[in-house]
């Protein structure tokens, strides 16, 4: 299976960050990609006021993702958008994949939240604008299994181990991780999550200046099962393409037996 990890600088203007989307998923097409996945919150990144009106699973964005799989004929995970939460303070932060055909594969909503109070320093509370996700997800493409999962996620490794567990030989992680915690723990995260459950993990990011005064990190990655950085994004907007060895995944597992010999 040929991957692309695609990396944006998504911003305020929703039907320019589409199109930018639109534009790196035919670049990974014309690679052979099988599978292309995109960033967190492609939709819209900027400040909280301006943020676009949440819809649901089958509306504009997903319309969007979905013809451009079906017209590519390549799996699209849709990195994820600002999905109508169950109340009208709420969103869901939600990634959905997509089949050749364009058909919806899967959903997965977002399940850890950000929420941080340092007195005199930050106090920051993402669960006030997002609800989580309840609900593990492993899809089928194409014969491999694959393990859904968004940015802050990254920091809890139980969850990846559920995922592997139930199956998954791939994991991805579609991020808009920020630049103080990325240059030290993007990377060791995703070979760490990649080391401990013998998958390949796929990390999308966005990358660059965004309002409020923030800044995303990149760097997005394919990362092997023993831990390798296979591929890696430079620090600029575009598609990183690599090739998923599944003998290799196979033979690290039967040779370091650690995920079959765990006992809890």
């Amino acid at each position: 299976m040929r991957v692309a990890v695609c990396q944006l600088n998504a911003r305020e203007d929703r039907a320019a960050n589409l199109a930018a989307a639109g534009e790196l998923l035919e670049k990974a097409a014309a690679s052979g990609a099988d599978l292309a996945i995109l960033p967190e919150y492609l939709d819209y990144l900027g400040p909280g006021a301006g943020a676009p009106k949440p819809e649901g699973t089958d509306g504009e964005f997903a319309g969007f993702f979905a013809a451009a799989a079906r017209s590519l004929g390549m799996w699209v995970l849709a990195g994820s958008f600002h999905e109508t939460g169950p109340d009208a303070e709420r969103t869901y932060n939600t990634s959905l994949v997509f089949d050749r055909a364009g058909a919806l594969a899967a959903t997965y909503r977002k399940i850890h939240l950000y929420d941080v109070e340092i007195p005199g320093r930050v106090s920051y509370h993402e669960s006030r604008s997002v609800a989580p996700g309840t609900e593990t997800v492993v899809v089928d493409v194409e014969g491999v299994p694959v393990g859904l999962s968004i940015c802050y996620d990254l920091r809890f490794p139980e969850l990846y181990r559920r995922l592997a567990v139930a199956g998954a030989q791939v994991l991805v992680v579609p991020a808009a991780f920020m630049t103080h915690t990325g240059r030290d723990h993007w990377e060791v995260l995703l070979r760490a999550r990649a080391i401990e459950n013998q998958c390949y993990v796929l990390a999308a990011g966005q990358i660059g200046d965004h309002e409020p005064g923030r800044t995303c990190f990149g760097r997005s990655m394919v990362v092997d099962p023993w831990g390798t950085v296979v591929a890696q994004a430079p620090d600029t907007i575009g598609v990183t393409v690599a090739d998923i060895d599944l003998e290799r995944l196979a033979a690290i597992r039967q040779e370091l037996p650690s995920l079959a010999n765990r006992r809890l």
